[in-house]
C-alpha cells in the first residue's frame, strides 16, 4: 500500500499523534496542550500535522522558551493554530504577559428598553 502513494503523503506514514505530542513536550508543557489541542480538533488527527510541525519548527526559528511562551498565550485566547502562534512570536507578544480579565474587569451590561435578556427567553 505505501508504495502505491505519492512520496508527500509516504512521509506521514512515520508520524503519529503521540510522537509529534513527545516532542512537543520536550519544548514545554503549553506547546504540548496546543498540539493536542489541534489534533483533537480535526475530524482526522493527521489532518493537524503540518501544523504541529509547523509549530515545532518555530520552537527551532525562535527558541523554545519563546515558543512556550506564545502556546501559553495562544491557549489563553483560544488562538489554536500555526499562524496564530507565528504572528505571536513574530510580534513580540509572547514576551508580555498575559492579561486575563476577571469577572470585575467586565464592562457594565448596557441597559435599553429594546435589550429584552436572558428572562425574556425562558
Amino acid at each position: 500500500m505505501k508504495e502505491h502513494m505519492p512520496k508527500a503523503h509516504q512521509k506521514h506514514l512515520e508520524w503519529t499523534p503521540s510522537r509529534l505530542l513527545r516532542w512537543a513536550a520536550q519544548m514545554g508543557p503549553e506547546t504540548q496542550k496546543l498540539l493536542a489541542h489541534i489534533l483533537e480538533n480535526r475530524p482526522h488527527p493527521e489532518q493537524g500535522y503540518r501544523s504541529c510541525l509547523g509549530v515545532l519548527r518555530l520552537g527551532k526559528r525562535y527558541s523554545p522558551e519563546r515558543l512556550e511562551a506564545a502556546c501559553a498565550r495562544a491557549l489563553a485566547f483560544k488562538a489554536y493554530s500555526y499562524k496564530n502562534v507565528e504572528s505571536i512570536l513574530k510580534k513580540g507578544l509572547d514576551q508580555h504577559p498575559v492579561e486575563v480579565s476577571s469577572p470585575q474587569g467586565r464592562l457594565p451590561l448596557l441597559e435599553h428598553e429594546n435589550l429584552r435578556g436572558k428572562e425574556y427567553y425562558q
